[in-house]
């Protein structure tokens, strides 16, 4: 029936429950489970343990390793300071050699020539007219015999005018003076291995530029020593005898007649003595560490100490460094990235690299910038881009673009408003941050014909009117920022300025040169006025580096100069006198850059033997 199928109920009935065998047998699984899993667990364990053993292994290896580089470096230390002891003992026996040879010619010229004087064909008789010992082209710290490849090539010419005069030498002489060729031959083979490589300016962008400093060009007049060979990435090649490098421009006047119309230039006071030698100096007047030293003037009284902080290991040449305006952190530039370093601790805090360039061929940043108020960093590159970076967000903010050629240095106003960028283009280019109109600033002197004009450095005054600018044909030019004219022309000089910076009150400017020389050029006629007669003047000069000045900078109280130099020398000066306080050598190459602390007594060095290192100094 309908109705009785509508009530059925049966459908509705639960079902049958499970037989206790079925029960019991999903008991049994668990243990077998958790046996399983028990298992894996104790093999991931021994896996871990095998791991964990072969990762200190490694570090136990890796510790190894680090401490046999370690113990290298010390040795090599070990070798220099020996090879320094006895070539200080050749120098010593070859000055009292020479002492003994002007006697006996004296003594032969005072007695009169005898009659077997001549010796051989075409010589000149011992009792002649004796020469006037060479005057010497390199500076002080001449006698310093770890670092002057050309005062030995001047030695060993001297030597051989001395066999063409004399016909002969002393047995031991002679075998002294073939020590000195190997010598010499072994440390420019070293050398050779490690200097960069200076570029032709009309070369293309796809040729290799030098680490760290733009074209050197012949200085007319003025001999400078022959460039050695360098090296490139791995192999070393020759710069050709023959290479065509343009002329300085013929100024008007020149920079002779600029000099001697100047009247005599105040030099430095108190000089070290030319045969200086540190390890002669008296324990006050010396400081030495693991890899550097400190020689202090002897004819000074002490007021300064220097103390290594903090060495900065980068993989290629160190081309630029620069302390950020609250002296807290260290910007350094090398091939491809900037680095920032907490100049406390010593630790690296951010690596900045644009990776939107190829990464085929070298790319070195040459000047790095940081704004005033900390929070960017500009680079300026070999690829002549100048870029903003953002330091919190570790990215670009913006791109200046406009040089034809490479980008050797950078500054920015006190403001943080405005950029100036020096290039091998013959050009300075003033940016506006905000996005505004910027200014070029060309190098179109209506008397200078010479092409290679690059600019090498610039800096903007503290005032913000000026922007200075040193170049590769000896003149340091001055514009004026809010017409982009040109103001004056600082002729003194005797070859390329590589490196300007304004005193802290704007009333003075130091230039370096590759004439070895430091100029102080004093500004104040040119801060009162435009007109024709107002020119900045050189009021002082600071002699004592044997090579290249490449690196300048003035403390922030403006009590001190530092200049870093080829000769691998960072030389303390007192501004006000311009005399030689120190020397430090603490580099195996030569000191590309250098910058002061805007806030404390700090100096950071950069060089081409990889490292960028943080000193201490203080007044005493």
């Amino acid at each position: 029936m309908a109705s009785g199928s509508m009530y059925s109920h049966r459908g509705l009935q639960p079902p049958a429950p499970q037989s206790a065998s079925g029960h019991g047998s999903s008991h049994h699984r668990i243990p077998e489970v958790l046996d399983v899993i028990k298992q894996e667990y104790e093999q991931l364990l021994a896996d871990l343990t095998i791991t964990r053993k072969q990762r200190d292994e490694y570090e136990s290896k890796m510790s190894s390793q680090v401490n046999e580089l370690h113990i290298i470096r010390q040795s090599l230390y070990e070798l220099e300071s020996q090879h320094t002891k006895v070539q200080t003992q050749y120098e010593e026996d070859l000055s009292r050699l020479r002492g003994e040879l002007h006697s006996l010619r004296a003594s032969a010229a005072n007695a009169g020539p005898p009659a077997h004087a001549m010796i051989g064909p075409g010589s000149s008789s011992l009792s002649g007219s004796l020469p006037p010992p060479p005057m010497s082209s390199h500076g002080p710290y001449q006698g310093e015999a770890l670092y002057g490849r050309d005062r030995d090539r001047d030695r060993d010419r001297d030597m051989r005018d001395r066999i063409d005069r004399d016909g002969r030498l002393s047995d031991r002489e002679r075998d002294l003076r073939e020590r000195e060729r190997e010598r010499d031959r072994d440390r420019d083979r070293l050398l050779d291995q490690r200097e960069a490589k200076r570029f032709k300016p009309d070369r293309m962008k796809s040729d290799r530029p030098d680490h760290f400093s733009p074209h050197l060009a012949s200085v007319p007049k003025v001999p400078l020593p022959a460039m050695p060979p360098i090296s490139g990435s791995g192999s070393a090649s020759v710069v050709s005898p023959h290479t065509q490098l343009p002329p300085l421009p013929l100024t008007a006047p020149t920079t002779a007649t600029a000099a001697a119309a100047a009247g005599p230039m105040p030099i430095s006071n108190d000089p070290f003595p030319d045969d200086l030698n540190p390890a002669n100096l008296p324990p006050e007047f010396k400081k030495e560490g693991n890899d550097w030293f400190v020689a202090f003037n002897p004819k000074l009284k002490r007021s300064l100490d220097v103390t290594l902080v903090h060495t900065l290991m980068h993989a290629t040449v160190v081309c630029c460094v620069q302390f950020s305006a609250d002296g807290k952190y260290l910007a350094t530039g090398c091939n491809r990235t900037a680095q920032i370093y907490d100049v406390r601790t010593g630790q690296k805090t951010c690596t900045l690299s644009d990776d939107n360039v190829p990464q085929s061929g070298d790319l070195y940043i040459r000047s790095v910038r940081f704004s005033p108020d900390g929070k960017y960093l500009a680079t300026g590159a070999e690829d002549k881009q100048i870029r903003i970076w953002d330091i919190a967000k570790r990215r670009i903010r913006n791109v200046f673009d406009g040089h034809q050629q490479e980008i050797y240095s950078l500054d920015f106003s006190a403001d943080g408003r405005l950029i100036v960028s020096g290039s091998g283009d013959r050009t300075a280019r003033i940016w506006d941050m905000n996005g505004g109109p910027g200014k070029v600033l060309q190098v179109k002197d209506p008397d200078v014909t010479n092409e290679d004009a690059g600019v090498t450095s610039v800096c903007i005054s503290p005032d913000g009117r000026f922007v200075a600018a040193g170049s590769l044909d000896t003149i340091v030019r001055i514009w004026d920022v809010a017409t982009g004219q040109l103001v004056d022309r600082l002729i003194g000089h005797l070859d390329s300025v590589y490196s300007v910076v304004f005193t802290p009150d704007g009333k003075g400017l130091i230039s370096g040169s590759l004439d070895k020389t430091l100029k102080y050029w004093d500004m104040q006629p040119l801060m009162r006025g435009h007109s024709g007669n107002d020119h900045a003047t050189a009021a002082m000069n600071f002699t004592g580096h044997k090579d290249y000045v490449l690196s300048v900078a003035v403390s922030y109280d403006g009590q001190w100069v530092v200049s870093g130099s080829k000769d691998r020398g960072v030389l303390f000066w007192d501004a006000k006198t311009a005399s030689m306080l120190c020397m430090l050598q603490g580099h195996k190459n030569s000191v590309i850059s250098i910058d002061l602390s805007p806030t404390n007594n700090m100096l950071a060095t950069g060089s081409g033997d990889n490292l960028a290192r943080i000193w201490a100094y203080d007044t005493m």
